[in-house]
C-alpha cells in the first residue's frame, strides 16, 4: 500500500510539473514576459522574441529555455551571457531558480554563441588546432623591403563585391538585380567600397585575395600568348641548358565572343621546361604587350598546374623600366587568370613594359607558362536562351560591371561552376561565386579532395547592400548573414559551421564600433542563421555583410562619401585580421597604419638635395597600428615607382640625393608588423640649378565628397548635376542622376536614370603638383621646384620661393562632407600673408577660391593678399568657354572618364590695382585677376587651371601665368 501511494504521488507530481510546463510554454508567465521585453541595447531589431519550448528535468533538476531565431540574432558577449542567466534565474519560481538553467537559442547553448575573440576558453570545435596549409603561398610579392609577420601573411581569402549586371533570359536583356536609386544601384555602390580601399587593405596585410568578379576597372584588355602570334604584342623565349616545350590544353582566344560552354582554357597550348637552380642555366619566357592607352593595368598570368609544377616560379614585371617580381605557386590554380598585382605602362610596345618569366627554381621540377593578360577589359560573353532563340547579346559593359559568371567562363572555369542549363543567369550568378570558390580549394588542406585547383582559400566574404527606408533621419545599418546546418555542420577543414557565426559576429562588431566612434551611433541589425547560397555553398567559414541599406536616404547619405567607405572597408579587413588570427589561435598581431600625411619635398639646389618630410597619422581606434617603419616610393624621370626604400619610424624627415633637370616623384607609406598603409599622396621635386628660380607647389585639394544631399519638407535625395562632390581616383559609382525626389511616394523616392552606366569617372588623383611641375618643366622654363601639401606649409620656410602656386582644384567646406576641405584654414592664411607682406609671388586657382571665403576675416584676406572680390559664381553649363590670355579654355565640367570635373567657377572681381586677364564667355564676368605691386605680383584663377580640357592651352596659360608673376623678381 505505502508503494502504491508512493507511485500515485510521483504521478500527480509529474504531471503537475508538465501541466506547469505547459502554463508556461502558453501563458504570460514572468518567464515570457522577460523575453517579450527583453533587449540588447548593442544592436537594433524589430523582430519578436519569444520561447518556441520549455524542457523540465526535475530528476535532474534541469530548466531548459528552447528561444526562437530572434534571440540567437543578437550579438553575445561574456558579460550580457552573464546577466541574462541572472536575470533568468531571479524571474524564475522556486524551486526552479535553484535548477541547473540552460538557455538555448535555436538549440545551441547561448554561451557557445560568444565569438572565439571574447572566450576565456578554448572552443577546439571552433578553432585551428593544427594549421591546414604551410606551404607556400600562391602568390608571394618578393620585392617588398619589408616583411609582415603580424597580419595575414600566408592566407588566401576569397571576397566579392554584390552581383553585377547578368542576362534576362526569359526578357533577353541584360539588367541589375536592383533598381537605380540615389544615383547608384547595389552592385555599382559596393565594389566601389571592396575595390579601392578593401581589397588593397587586405592584400597590404600580406593576404592573398581571389575575386570572382573582376576587380579592374581598366577597360581596355591585351593578352599576350603562344598561340597567338603578334596580335597584340610580342611572345618570346630565350632557351639556355633546357629548353621550352609544348602541353595542350592551355588558353588560346579563338573568338572575339564566346558564347555559353566556350572555355578559351581548353583552346591552345601552354610551354614547359624543366626547372633549375643554376643562374647560368636560366631560361625565360617573354611577354611583351602592345599597350593601347597609358594608365594603370592589373596583371594576370596563366599556366599548367602538373603533377611536378614548382612552387616557385619566378614572374617579373617591368614597368615603366622598373622591376617587381612574384613567386607564383604553379601547384594551384593552373588554367586560369592569377592576378600578380596593378602596374602603369606606357602606351605602345617597348622593353620597359614587359613580364618574364624565369626557370630558376629552389625546387626540382617544371615551370609553365601560358597567357599573360593585361586589364580588366570590356566583357566578351554574349549571351540568349539556351535554344538560342533570342538574339546573342554582349552586355556592352567593362567586364568589372558583369555578374560573376562571366567572368568565370573567362576565366576557365568549367561550365558546371558557372551555370546549371544556361536557362537562369541569375541563380547561375549567385551559386557560381561560392562554386568558384570551392573548385579552386578543393584539393587544399581546407577541403580535401582531388578535382580542385588545390588553392588553400579559408574565407568567404561577401559584401551587399540592403533594401529598405525610414522616412525619419535614422539609419538603417549593417547586417550579417552566415549559415550553419550544412554539411554535416562542418567547413571542409572540420571546424563547426558556428565559426562563420564568429566571423560575422567579429566583423560586424568591429563595423558598428569604428562608425560608431567616427560618425556617431551606427546601427547594429541582426545576425542571421540563415540558408542564403553564399553562405551556404562554400566549405570554409563565410559571411554575407549587408553593409547598409541602398535605399535609405540616410545611410546612402554617407555611403555616397569616400571618408566612409574607408572607413568601412578599413573596419571589414580589421575585423577579418581578428577572426583569421583568432581562429589560428594567435592573439599577437597589429592593425597597419593610417596613411601618413602633411607631405613635402622641398629642393636644397646648393647640395642638390630634396628633404622629405611627412606626419605620422594616429589611429585612436586601434593603438596597435602605429608605424614602426616608413615606406618612401621613388619615380625618377620618366621611370615608374620603385618598389620603395625603408626608413624608420624615428625619421619623418629625410634628405635623398637628386640629379639636375630630372623631375623626381615621391609616395610615403606607413608600414608595421600588420602591413602597409595605403598611399593617398604624391609630391615632386626638380633641380634646374642653383642660379634658378625657387617654385614651391602647394597642393590644396584634398577633397574627396559624395553628391551634394537635399532635404527638406517636399524632397530628398541627391543633386549630382549640381555639385558632385570629388571622387577618391576613379570610380564606376554612379549610374545616373536622380529625377525622382518627391517624398509623398516613398516607394520611388530616389530613382535614378542610367546615362553614366559603364562609364569609370575620373576624380582626385591627388598629383596636381606634378601635373603643374611637368607643363613648367615642358614649357622649357628653367626653375627649381617644391612641392607640399597644403596642411604642411605653415610649417615651411618660405623666404627662399620667389612663387607659391596655390592648387586648390574642388577643395572647398561643403556642408555636408565627413572631412573638413577648406580652402585658406587660420593657419595658411597667416602662412600666405606673411609670404605676401615679404615680397612673394603667388599663383592661385580653383573653382571655390571666392565662394569658400565668404566671413569678414576671410574676405579681407582675398583682398588684401590676391585683390579680388567673390562676386558669384556660374554654372559653367551656361557659359561657352573661358576667354583671355590670347586664348580661348573649355573646363571639363560634365562627367567624363579623363579628369574630375566641376559644375560651377567663382567670379573673381578685381580690386583697385588689379586687372582682368580672363572673361567667362556670353558673360563679359572676370574669371582670373591680376595685381601687379611695386614689390610683388599674384594672378588669381576661379577655375582650376587642371581642368583645361586641351593640354597645350593649359600648359600655355600656366607656363605664361608663372613668368608673368616671375618677371619682377
Amino acid at each position: 500500500m505505502f508503494f502504491r501511494l508512493i507511485a500515485v504521488l510521483f504521478f500527480l507530481l509529474s504531471a503537475f510539473a508538465d501541466c506547469h510546463a505547459q502554463r508556461k510554454k502558453n501563458e504570460k508567465t514572468p518567464l515570457a514576459i522577460y523575453f517579450e521585453k527583453y533587449q540588447n541595447p548593442n544592436y537594433s531589431s524589430a523582430d519578436k522574441i519569444r520561447i518556441e519550448d520549455l524542457d523540465i528535468n526535475n530528476e535532474q533538476k534541469r530548466y531548459s529555455i528552447y528561444l526562437n531565431d530572434a534571440f540567437k540574432s543578437q550579438p553575445f558577449t561574456p558579460s550580457l551571457v552573464k546577466r541574462i542567466y541572472e536575470d533568468v534565474r531571479r524571474t524564475l519560481e522556486p524551486p526552479y531558480n535553484t535548477y541547473n538553467i540552460v538557455i538555448y537559442a535555436q538549440d545551441v547553448p547561448i554561451e557557445q554563441l560568444i565569438s572565439i575573440d571574447q572566450l576565456t576558453e578554448r572552443d577546439s570545435l571552433r578553432v585551428y588546432t593544427k594549421n591546414p596549409y604551410k606551404g607556400n603561398a600562391w602568390v608571394n610579392p618578393i620585392s617588398l623591403p619589408y616583411s609582415i609577420d603580424k597580419g595575414l601573411k600566408g592566407k588566401h581569402l576569397c571576397v566579392w563585391a554584390s552581383h553585377g549586371k547578368y542576362y534576362n533570359v526569359r526578357n533577353g536583356e541584360w539588367i541589375f538585380q536592383r533598381p537605380y536609386l540615389y544615383c547608384t544601384t547595389e552592385d555599382l555602390f559596393t565594389q566601389s567600397i571592396v575595390v579601392p580601399y578593401l581589397i588593397p587593405m587586405l592584400e597590404n596585410a600580406g593576404a592573398v585575395v581571389f575575386t570572382p568578379r573582376e576587380r579592374d576597372w581598366q577597360k581596355n584588355e591585351i593578352i599576350v600568348d603562344n598561340d597567338m602570334g603578334n596580335r597584340y604584342g610580342v611572345y618570346g623565349e630565350n632557351n639556355s641548358k633546357f629548353e621550352w616545350e609544348s602541353g595542350s590544353n592551355g588558353y588560346y582566344k579563338t573568338h572575339d565572343v564566346y558564347t555559353d560552354k566556350q572555355n578559351p582554357f581548353t583552346e591552345g597550348t601552354y610551354r614547359y621546361i624543366e626547372a633549375t637552380n643554376n643562374k647560368r642555366a636560366q631560361s625565360t619566357a617573354v611577354w611583351v604587350p602592345d599597350v593601347r592607352e597609358s594608365g594603370d593595368y592589373a596583371v594576370y598570368v596563366s599556366y599548367k598546374s602538373l603533377p611536378n609544377s614548382v612552387s616557385d616560379a619566378c614572374y617579373t614585371i617591368v614597368h615603366q623600366g622598373i622591376t617587381t617580381s612574384y613567386k607564383v605557386n604553379q601547384q594551384m590554380g593552373g588554367g586560369t587568370w592569377v592576378y600578380l598585382g596593378t602596374f602603369f605602362f606606357e602606351k605602345g610596345k617597348n622593353d620597359q613594359n614587359y613580364i618574364f618569366l624565369s626557370n630558376l627554381s629552389s625546387y626540382r621540377g617544371v615551370v609553365t607558362a601560358d597567357a599573360v593578360r593585361l586589364g580588366g577589359g570590356i566583357s566578351n560573353i554574349a549571351r540568349s536562351d539556351t535554344l538560342m532563340q533570342n538574339p546573342i547579346i554582349q552586355s556592352g559593359l567593362p567586364r568589372c560591371l558583369e555578374g560573376a559568371r562571366y567572368t568565370a567562363q573567362w576565366s576557365g572555369f568549367p561550365y558546371e561552376v558557372y551555370s546549371r542549363t544556361g536557362a537562369d543567369d541569375y541563380s547561375d550568378d549567385i551559386r557560381v561565386r561560392s562554386y568558384v570558390e570551392n573548385y579552386l580549394t578543393r584539393g587544399s588542406g581546407y577541403l580535401p579532395g582531388d578535382s580542385g585547383l588545390n588553392v588553400p582559400l579559408e574565407l568567404s566574404l561577401a559584401v551587399h547592400s540592403d533594401a529598405g527606408y525610414r522616412k525619419d533621419f535614422s539609419y538603417i545599418g549593417t547586417l550579417g548573414i552566415y549559415t550553419t546546418g550544412y554539411y554535416d555542420n562542418v567547413t571542409g577543414a572540420g571546424l563547426s559551421r558556428l565559426t562563420s557565426r564568429d566571423f560575422a559576429d567579429i566583423v560586424m562588431t568591429q563595423v558598428t564600433n569604428d562608425l560608431t566612434n567616427t560618425y556617431g551611433r551606427w546601427n547594429r541589425r541582426q545576425l542571421y542563421d540563415k540558408n542564403y547560397g553564399e553562405t551556404r555553398d562554400p566549405q570554409v567559414p563565410a559571411m554575407i555583410l549587408e553593409i547598409l541599406s541602398h535605399q535609405n536616404w540616410q545611410d546612402m547619405r554617407m555611403a555616397h562619401d569616400p571618408a566612409f567607405k574607408f572607413t568601412m572597408a578599413r573596419a571589414i579587413y580589421k575585423g577579418v585580421l581578428k577572426y583569421l588570427n583568432h581562429v589560428h589561435q594567435n592573439t599577437d598581431f597589429c592593425v597597419q597604419p593610417l596613411p601618413v600625411k602633411d607631405l613635402s619635398a622641398i629642393v636644397n639646389a646648393n647640395n642638390n638635395e630634396v628633404r622629405l618630410s611627412w606626419s605620422p597619422t594616429e589611429d585612436r581606434l586601434e593603438p596597435s597600428a602605429r608605424p614602426t617603419h616608413y615606406i618612401i616610393y621613388t619615380s625618377v624621370g620618366d621611370k615608374g615607382y620603385d618598389n620603395g626604400m625603408v626608413v624608420s619610424a624615428n625619421e619623418t624627415t629625410v634628405t635623398l640625393s637628386i640629379q639636375p633637370k630630372t623631375l623626381y616623384r615621391y609616395k610615403v607609406c606607413a608600414v608595421n608588423a600588420g602591413g602597409r598603409s595605403l598611399s593617398n599622396q604624391e609630391v615632386c621635386a626638380y633641380l634646374s640649378s642653383p642660379v634658378s628660380k625657387n617654385i614651391l607647389m602647394v597642393d590644396g585639394f584634398q577633397r574627396i565628397a559624395g553628391p551634394l544631399p537635399v532635404d527638406n519638407d517636399s524632397i530628398r535625395g541627391f543633386r549630382l548635376d549640381v555639385d558632385p562632390g570629388v571622387i577618391d581616383v576613379k570610380s564606376p559609382v554612379y549610374c545616373g542622376y536622380q529625377y525622382l525626389f518627391s517624398k509623398n511616394s516613398w516607394d520611388t523616392i530616389g530613382e535614378s536614370g542610367a546615362e553614366l552606366e559603364g562609364m569609370i569617372l575620373a576624380g582626385n588623383t591627388h598629383d596636381y603638383c606634378t601635373l603643374y611641375t611637368k607643363d613648367i618643366i615642358s614649357s622649357g622654363l628653367d626653375y627649381n621646384i617644391s612641392a607640399c601639401v597644403s596642411s604642411s606649409l605653415p610649417a615651411q620656410d618660405t623666404s627662399t620661393f620667389q612663387l607659391i602656386n596655390l592648387i586648390f582644384g574642388a577643395q572647398k567646406q561643403d556642408g555636408y562632407s565627413l572631412g573638413d576641405y577648406k580652402t585658406f584654414t587660420p593657419a595658411l592664411m597667416q602662412s600666405i600673408s606673411a609670404y605676401a607682406s615679404r615680397g612673394g609671388n603667388l599663383l592661385l586657382s580653383g573653382s571655390f577660391v571666392g565662394a569658400d571665403m565668404q566671413s569678414a576675416e576671410e574676405r579681407n584676406f582675398t583682398q588684401s593678399v590676391f585683390k579680388y572680390n567673390y562676386e558669384q559664381s556660374l554654372q559653367l553649363d551656361s557659359i561657352l568657354g573661358i576667354d583671355g590670355m590670347n586664348t580661348s579654355v573649355q573646363v571639363y565640367h560634365i562627367p567624363n572618364e579623363q579628369h574630375y570635373w566641376v559644375r560651377t567657377a567663382d567670379v573673381l572681381r578685381g580690386m583697385e590695382g588689379s586687372f582682368c586677364t580672363m572673361l567667362y564667355k556670353q558673360t563679359a564676368l572676370p574669371s582670373a585677376i591680376a595685381y601687379q605691386g611695386a614689390d610683388r605680383r599674384s594672378l588669381s584663377f576661379g577655375f582650376p587651371l587642371e581642368c583645361i580640357m586641351d593640354e597645350t592651352v593649359r600648359r600655355n596659360i600656366i607656363a605664361a601665368s608663372v613668368q608673368f608673376l616671375l618677371s619682377n623678381n
